[in-house]
């Protein structure tokens, strides 16, 4: 197959075929969405039965670091896009040389790193938390007694739902601590007493256009995303500069496709950008449901060369993660559903607590309303509140 790489103001038409890294659910929503603007898929997956396989048109069953597999991804695909980060730094050239991978690899090698992240935000401009990099136990203590503490040390690779981290409330933890790994880069960070954390998804199209989508405000259980719900509720104000800095990011870092922007919103008003994702978000599911463009449309905008979508929300919505643990209730209750409710399942064919199914998009005339739909249901877990990543 010929690539026809976008130049110009020529888009990448409906009837092209994209190539997607990662047959997870984000994979599958990419593709249930493009379907409907006429396009074809390719999914590379080391799993047979992953949820992108189901729906794409052609499925290459090969470990993300296959190198074949990959070249054979850029030879069938017209354009190529990911689902997650963490992309074998050699499959990444591949693709940036034998295809047209238009998000490209810088900003996956700045953003599946903590520290290269965070050095990023502040040289655009955004607020962060403090924090120190670490690679020894001298540096890990000099860095706690500078910080204060309590203080959180993440890895700066890997990681996620709390994984690869550690808090440590007073020196005596600090000083306890015997997990560094000889070699290895951290982060430790300022523990931010925070009133909320809202998450901000931005497009930015390879012809440099940039829509924002309605701010969410996202609140975990064990350290997992819970609920996301919109819009969120706060001050306009609020609102509005968090709009500004996931934009200012977007600009800042030269993305092309979605960044979704995690901020926490201080209790004195302010926002500290928290973490980013060079792609589709948990967090901004509920725009298939609720706004005028998904996300996952908006993506395939952005790297196609066609205009922007309306990032408008049409009507408040709550997102509800469906977790391993919660497929039971969900199959006891799904009959008696009210009409408000939308239920979007991803087909994994194992179930297992921790593991996201699927999630609910309720919603209601306000977010009071769809709230009170979610808790009628039981479907409203007690916060985290000790959530940091």
């Amino acid at each position: 197959m010929s690539m026809k790489k976008v130049e110009g103001n020529q888009p990448l038409l409906p009837g092209s075929t994209i190539g997607i890294l990662g047959g997870g659910q984000l994979g599958k929503m990419i593709i249930l969405e493009g379907k409907k603007m006429g396009y074809r898929f390719v999914t590379l997956d080391p799993a047979e039965d992953c949820p992108g396989s189901q729906v794409a048109d052609r499925h290459i069953v090969a470990d993300y670091d296959d190198l074949e597999a990959a070249r054979l991804l850029a030879e069938t695909s017209d354009l190529i896009t990911y689902e997650f980060e963490n992309v074998d730094d050699a499959v990444v050239k591949i693709l940036e040389e034998d295809a047209f991978l238009p998000q490209g690899g810088e900003l996956l090698r700045t953003t599946r790193h903590r520290l290269r992240e965070k050095r990023a935000l502040e040289e655009a401009g955004v607020p962060v938390a403090p924090y120190r990099r670490v690679q020894s136990r001298e540096e890990l203590l000099s860095g706690s007694q500078a910080l204060g503490f309590p203080c959180v040390l993440k890895t700066a690779t890997g990681g996620y739902d709390g994984k690869g981290q550690w808090v440590f409330p007073s020196k005596a933890e600090v000083e306890a601590f015997t997990e560094l790994e000889p070699g290895r880069e951290y982060v430790l960070e300022q523990w931010v007493s925070f009133a909320k954390e809202i998450s901000v998804i931005a497009a930015r199209s390879i012809r440099g256009e940039v829509a924002v989508f309605p701010p969410a405000w996202n609140i975990h259980f064990q350290q997992i995303l819970h609920q996301s719900i919109v819009p969120a509720p706060v001050k306009s104000g609020i609102l509005h500069h968090a709009e500004e800095l996931a934009r200012q990011v977007a600009e800042g870092l030269n993305v092309r496709g979605l960044i979704a922007v995690e901020m926490f919103l201080l209790h004195d008003g302010s926002l500290w950008v928290n973490e980013l994702a060079p792609r589709p978000h948990n967090s901004g599911h509920y725009t298939l449901d609720a706004c005028a463009v998904s996300q996952f449309e908006q993506q395939i905008r952005a790297l196609s060369g066609l205009p922007l979508g309306s990032p408008r929300l049409l009507t408040p919505a709550v997102m509800v993660n469906i977790l391993g643990e919660d497929v039971d209730r969900l199959r006891g209750q799904i009959r008696d559903f009210p009409p408000e409710i939308k239920v979007h399942w991803y087909g994994k064919r194992e179930s297992r607590p921790g593991r996201k199914m699927g999630h609910l998009t309720v919603l209601g005339e306000s977010t009071e309303e769809a709230m009170a739909t979610v808790d009628r249901l039981g479907w409203n877990k007690s916060a985290d509140n000790e959530k940091r990543s």
